[in-house]
């Protein structure tokens, strides 16, 4: 990707809302700079996979980048919040953030939420559907065939195919028609098809609640679900001219032009992304 300078931040079109101007600065140091007067009032928001951790073939096996767990512990006292809004349940990020501390957790795309280590809750609408994703999960382990790996989230079901790329087509069209027959919706991703419940809740709508008081938000990410929650930063910023709205993407060959073309900046990898993080404490100390 010619955007893409390794291990660095470039600048990339903006997703233009309603034909806005764009008021998102030119450079990551200019947007720095506009954030640190309201620092105490902004919003850091991460995605998981793939942003705050490289993505591997086993889901199971993931880990944070080194060093992005200290960056975020320097960063959450500087903040108003730091929130990982991801397609993960609220147990799996909380394992993987290792009990760091102040931090808020939105898991499979909203349906669950944990305020700084507090109790997680599940979005009502959401519950009577667990027996239909769990017989659903059994029913893709009989069906498919091996290289396809299915993952039980609870609330949803996680249909991979990334060590076993030529079932890309097979999984999809397997998963799209049991969706349709049980009526879930699907959420494509990076060599995942997500089958949820029909409930509306997205990146997009956990982002525009979080901010509608805020002063400025930042959020990284690396998926075609990120594109939702930067629309909710164009939107919350098309209503406000002195909220800072920053949408950084994570770039990666599966979905990262896409998801770039719709971001303000641009970060090469996870491991960019805990440098980046740690440079910018002092643009806000």
């Amino acid at each position: 990707m010619s955007r893409i300078a390794r291990g660095t931040l470039t600048r990339v079109p903006p997703l233009n809302l309603g034909n806005q101007q764009p008021k998102t600065p030119l450079d990551a140091e200019r947007a720095w700079r506009a954030t640190a007067p309201r620092a105490a009032d902004t919003v850091l928001f991460f995605d998981f996979d793939g942003t705050l951790a490289p993505v591997d073939d086993d889901p199971t096996a993931v880990q944070p980048a080194p060093r992005v767990l200290a960056a975020l512990a320097a960063l959450a006292p500087v903040v108003r919040r730091i929130a990982i809004v991801s397609a993960r349940p609220v147990d799996f990020l909380r394992d993987q953030l290792g009990g760091l501390a102040g931090i808020d957790l939105y898991g499979l795309y909203g349906l669950e939420h944990s305020h700084s280590g507090g109790e997680t809750v599940t979005e009502p609408a959401a519950l009577p559907w667990v027996p239909t994703m769990s017989e659903l999960a059994e029913q893709a382990r009989a069906e498919l065939p091996p290289g396809a790996l299915v993952e039980f989230k609870r609330l949803s079901v996680a249909l991979h195919w990334r060590t076993a790329p030529q079932l890309g087509d097979l999984v999809q069209e397997w998963g799209r028609a049991r969706a349709e027959r049980l009526g879930l919706r699907c959420q494509a991703g990076r060599m995942v098809l997500e089958l949820k419940p029909p409930v509306d809740r997205d990146k997009g709508m956990v982002i525009g609640e979080i901010v509608r008081d805020a002063g400025g938000a930042w959020y990284f990410g690396d998926d075609v679900s990120d594109i939702k929650a930067f629309a909710a930063l164009r939107a919350r910023a098309a209503t406000d001219p002195d909220f800072v709205g920053i949408c950084v993407a994570v770039a990666n060959p599966e979905t990262g032009h896409e998801v770039a073309d719709a971001a303000d900046l641009t970060l090469d990898s996870p491991a960019a992304l805990a440098t980046f993080l740690t440079q910018a404490l002092p643009h806000l100390t």
